[in-house]
């Protein structure tokens, strides 16, 4: 049996790689369980600076792995289980340390989209599609996807797409919030690529803190938000990398980050 995500690293990019384009990407639990061990271990290693998860295939990902869910509906600690599992995997790539990039062609569905919207920063190819599948089989969004819709659309737009089930082009999930580039085809992974790569000489420690003001601030009122952000610059002002930086740009280099 073939592996069902590859594992491997670019430069200073980690990549996971969903690799059951057979099975239209679809997400078991060893899949979520490998994600989350690929994860860990890319946090662990220095060298990485930022993660892309990208798959094979003709589409991204349909949803969830049905069958799967199926064998479960009459064991309710296993059910749970794998909807819990799931949800703290994806959480875990939303709160990670390192900035998450997506990569994603053809259907992202359901499953898929829940996976995509934990992600930091989204790259589409031109015949990508977006849509959560859940109400037109009489689902519910099991793993974050009633949530981080209406965060990144709002309430109205998250709304209708669930209800009404249907497909957002690419052109249309940019103009909603959901996408940050649109590339063809042909350039997806090269250019979700570059853009990891040119993270990658950034701070990691300066990265990591601007991606954990951004997603606990957006928990908090606005005077929590402004001292969290002050508490950390104080924090991280008097740091190597800083010192680095203020001297690349006072002598007109790159700066070359070592945390």
């Amino acid at each position: 049996m073939s592996d069902p995500i590859l594992v491997t690293s670019e430069g200073n990019t980690g990549i996971i790689e969903l690799a059951r384009p057979e099975k239209f990407n679809c997400l078991s639990l060893e899949v979520h369980e490998r994600i989350s061990v690929a994860r860990a271990e890319f946090e662990a290693n220095p060298a990485i600076r930022a993660i892309l998860i990208r798959a094979q295939g003709k589409h991204f990902c349909t949803g969830a792995d049905l069958v799967e869910v199926k064998g479960k509906l009459n064991d309710p600690a296993a059910l749970d289980h794998f909807i819990a599992f799931g949800m703290n995997n994806l959480r875990a790539l939303e709160t990670s340390s390192l900035p998450v990039v997506v990569a994603v062609q053809g259907l992202c569905l359901a499953g898929g989209i829940e996976l995509m919207l934990a992600c930091d920063v989204c790259f589409a190819a031109e015949s990508a599609q977006f849509g959560d599948q859940h109400a037109q089989f009489g689902l519910i969004p099991g793993w974050g996807g009633s949530q981080r819709l209406t965060r990144l659309m709002g309430q109205r737009r998250a709304l209708d797409l669930m209800f009404s089930a249907r497909w957002l082009k690419s052109d249309e999930a940019k103009e909603a919030g959901l996408v940050n580039y649109i590339v063809p085809d042909a350039d997806l992974h090269k250019s979700a690529l570059e853009y990891c790569e040119k993270i990658a000489t950034r701070s990691r420690p300066g990265i990591a803190e601007m991606k954990r003001l951004a997603r606990e601030g957006a928990d908090l009122g606005i005077d929590q938000q402004m001292r969290l952000e002050r508490d950390a610059a104080v924090r991280a002002l008097p740091s190597d990398d800083v010192a680095e930086g203020l001297d690349a740009f006072e002598n007109r280099r790159a700066p070359e980050f070592k945390a």
